[in-house]
C-alpha cells in the first residue's frame, strides 16, 4: 500500500508533455531552417550532455538507455535521409529497420530494468558486453543470412492479428508489450520519476518507428524528445537526492536553506522535535525509529495556515509560515501537536505479521498491546525587533523549543520579542 500511495500523476506529466510536443512538432510538414538545424543536432548534443551527467552522478542506466536510443537514431538516420532525398531506399535499409525495431525495445527494456549495482566498473562492462554481444550476433547474422533473417523478421505468425494500420513487423508489438509490463511493473513496485520517464520514453520509441520513413524529420524530433525525456527525468531525480529527505519525502535541509534566502518581511519558523526519540530508538529499534519519523513527517505535512515542513536533521523538523503572524501559526501548530499525539503507533513482531491484509485489520482493531504513544514538542519565533534574520528566528525558535521541553514535552512554547520587550509564551498544555 505504502508504494501505490507514493505513485503519482506528477511523475508522469513533464515527460507526456515532451512527448507531446515531440508529436506535434514531428506531424508538420515542413519544419523552419532554424528547427531543422536544432533537430539534426540535438540527439548529438543530449547524448554529450547527459552522458557526461550520468558519468558524473555515476549512473549507468540512464547513459546507456541514452547510447540505446542514440544508436537506433544513428542507424536509421542515414537510411531515412537517402529515401527522402531519392524517393527510394537502400537495398539494406528494410533488414536495418526491421533489426532496429527488434532490438531497439529490447535493449531498452533490458537496460531499464537492470539495476544499479554496487561496483560501477564490474556493472558498466557487463552491460557493454551484452551490448556488444546482442548487436554483434545481429549484424553477424544479417551479414551471413541477410534473406533469411529478413523473412524471419516479417514473418506473420498471427493471421487473425494482422491490420494495415500496424506498420512494424508483427513481432515487434508483443516485444513492446513485454518491456512496458516489465517498466510498469517496476514503477508500481518503485515510483520514481525516471521509473515513469522510461515508460513513456518506451511509448515514444513505438510512436517513432512506423514515422521514419512516412514524416520528414520524425526521427530526429521523437529521438530527440526521447533522450530529453531521460535526460529531464535524470535532473529530476538529482533535485530530489539534494533537496529532498529520502526516508520521510519532506523537503530536506538544503531545500529549506534555499527557502529562507527568499522570505519577505513577516514570517513564522518552529521548531519541531520527537520527545524521547533517542531512548525510543534504543528500546524498539532503529527499523521502527524510522517509523516514528515517517508518522511524524506524514502528519506535520498536512500543517494548516500556509505552512510548509522541512526535515531539519535528526529527529528535528522545521515549519515554515511565510507571510503569516505568530498569533495566526500557534492554533495550526496545536492542531499538529495534537493530530501526532492521538495517533498510535503499532508495534509488531515482524515474524508474527499476519499473512493476509483482513487478518492485519482484525489485530490493529484488537487492541493497544503493541502501541506505542508519539508526541513532539514545538518552539516557534516570529520576525521582529529581536531577531531580524531567518538564522536568528531559528535561533529564537529553538530556545522555544527548549522551554517546551522542559515545561515536560508534548507541549507549544512561542518566544518573541514584542515591541513592549516581552516574551510572548504560548499556555502549556496537559
Amino acid at each position: 500500500m505504502s508504494q501505490l500511495a507514493a505513485v503519482r500523476l506528477s511523475h508522469f506529466l513533464p515527460p507526456l508533455a515532451l512527448l507531446a510536443g515531440g508529436l506535434v512538432a514531428s506531424r508538420q510538414p515542413v519544419l523552419n531552417e532554424f528547427f531543422t538545424s536544432l533537430f539534426n543536432v540535438l540527439p548529438t548534443l543530449l547524448l554529450l550532455l547527459g552522458g557526461a551527467f550520468c558519468l558524473g552522478y555515476g549512473r549507468q542506466r540512464e547513459l546507456f538507455l541514452l547510447v540505446v536510443t542514440y544508436a537506433g537514431y544513428f542507424l536509421l538516420d542515414t537510411q531515412a535521409d537517402h529515401y527522402h532525398a531519392h524517393g527510394q531506399v537502400m537495398a539494406e535499409t528494410p533488414l536495418i529497420f526491421h533489426l532496429c525495431s527488434l532490438l531497439l525495445p529490447l535493449l531498452y527494456g533490458l537496460f531499464g530494468a537492470w539495476r544499479e549495482r554496487t561496483h560501477l566498473v564490474q556493472d558498466g562492462l557487463a552491460r557493454v558486453a551484452v551490448l556488444v554481444a546482442m548487436v554483434g550476433v545481429a549484424a553477424a547474422l544479417a551479414r551471413r543470412f541477410p534473406d533469411g533473417l529478413l523473412e524471419w523478421l516479417v514473418a506473420v505468425r498471427w493471421p487473425a492479428l494482422q491490420a494495415d494500420w500496424l506498420a512494424l513487423a508483427q513481432i515487434v508489438y508483443p516485444v513492446f508489450l513485454l518491456v512496458a509490463l516489465v517498466l510498469a511493473v517496476q514503477y508500481l513496485r518503485r515510483p520514481r520519476p525516471l521509473h515513469a520517464a522510461q515508460l513513456v520514453g518506451l511509448v515514444g520509441l513505438l510512436l517513432m518507428l512506423p514515422a521514419v520513413f512516412q514524416r520528414p524529420g520524425a526521427l530526429n524530433v521523437l529521438t530527440s524528445q526521447v533522450m530529453l525525456i531521460l535526460v529531464v527525468a535524470i535532473a529530476q531525480e538529482a533535485y530530489l537526492m539534494a533537496f529532498r529527505d529520502e526516508l520521510t519525502g519532506l523537503p530536506g535541509r538544503r531545500a529549506l536553506n534555499e527557502r529562507l534566502q527568499r522570505l519577505g518581511r513577516q514570517y513564522v519558523i518552529a521548531m519541531a522535535d520527537v520527545d524521547h526519540f533517542k531512548a525510543f530508538n534504543d528500546t524498539h529499534g532503529h527499523d521502527v525509529g524510522d517509523q516514528v519519523l515517517k508518522l511524524v513527517a506524514s502528519r506535520l505535512r498536512k500543517v494548516g495556515g500556509g505552512g510548509r515542513a522541512y526535515r531539519y536533521g535528526g529527529e528535528e523538523f522545521t515549519l515554515l509560515f511565510p507571510g503569516r503572524d505568530l498569533e495566526a501559526c500557534l492554533p495550526h501548530l496545536e492542531a499538529i501537536r495534537q493530530a501526532v499525539a492521538d495517533y498510535p503507533l503499532q508495534l509488531r513482531d515482524r515474524g508474527s505479521r499476519p499473512s493476509d491484509n483482513q487478518q492485519g485489520r482484525r489485530r490493529r482493531g484488537a487492541g493497544a498491546a503493541g502501541q506505542a504513544s508519539v508526541t513532539i514538542s514545538i518552539g516557534v519565533a516570529e520576525v521582529g525587533e529581536g531577531q531580524r534574520t531567518p538564522e536568528a528566528v531559528i535561533k529564537a525558535a529553538d530556545l522555544a523549543l527548549y522551554a517546551a521541553k522542559g515545561a515536560g514535552r508534548n507541549c507549544v512554547r512561542a518566544q518573541g520579542m514584542n515591541r513592549r520587550g516581552a516574551v510572548r509564551v504560548a499556555p502549556a498544555r496537559p
